[in-house]
């Protein structure tokens, strides 16, 4: 293995840093540990690790690459992903107090339902896609990486987020009958709704 303990423990602290970013995964995970406690809030979250193993691969294995030749798409990208948080933001804050649909795309009972909203939202995260295109090559060598050297990094890329996703679930779970009042439902979601305008309105800056 050719990448240092260093760098492995520089890494996670960027995971860590990424993972309590808010986001869409945890607009998608809060929905479904508040419509179906922690039971349906996991398997999102073992989707989501999916997609935290696939886009450190592809960032590995050429997207960054392509980043190189093309000059414009990190700007692209950064672009998207700041209209799509403050666009998700105006949208949470406007439905503040309306309560959590149980039949939602993000909230159908079910292990299988989960999961594939789990590797949807995180396929489709553009921030993510910032993260492992843009961050992850400043913290390895992807062009001398080994076969062990990419399975420990899609590894921890996978494990650091999903603990943290697990946490997040079980103590929403835990609050999930105060939490789902109106009056909770409202400050939580004008709250969710301002970071996620704040992150929007700093990637550009990133």
């Amino acid at each position: 293995m050719t990448i240092t303990s260093v760098e492995l423990l520089a890494y996670a602290g960027a995971l860590l840093i990424l993972f309590l970013t808010p986001g869409p995964v945890w607009v998608a995970l809060l929905a479904r540990a508040l419509a179906g406690g922690f039971r349906g809030a996991w398997p999102l979250a073992v989707g989501v690790s999916l997609g935290d193993i696939l886009w450190p691969l592809l960032a590995i294995l050429g997207v960054t690459w392509i980043a190189s030749i093309f000059d414009d798409f990190l700007f692209y990208t950064k672009a998207l992903a700041c209209i799509t948080f403050v666009v998700m933001g105006v949208l949470i804050w406007r439905s503040a107090g309306k309560p959590i649909r149980t039949d939602g795309r993000l909230t159908r009972p079910g292990l299988w339902p989960g999961f594939l909203a789990g590797v949807t939202v995180i396929i489709a995260n553009p921030k993510a896609v910032l993260f492992y295109m843009g961050i992850l090559p400043e913290f390895f060598d992807v062009t001398s990486v080994t076969t062990l050297d990419i399975a420990v990094i899609c590894g921890m890329s996978a494990a650091v987020p999903m603990a943290g996703n697990l946490i997040l679930a079980g103590f929403v779970g835990r609050l999930r009958g105060f939490l789902t009042s109106p009056e909770a439902m409202g400050r939580a979601n004008r709250v969710a709704g301002v970071l996620l305008i704040a992150v929007g309105l700093v990637i550009p800056f990133t």
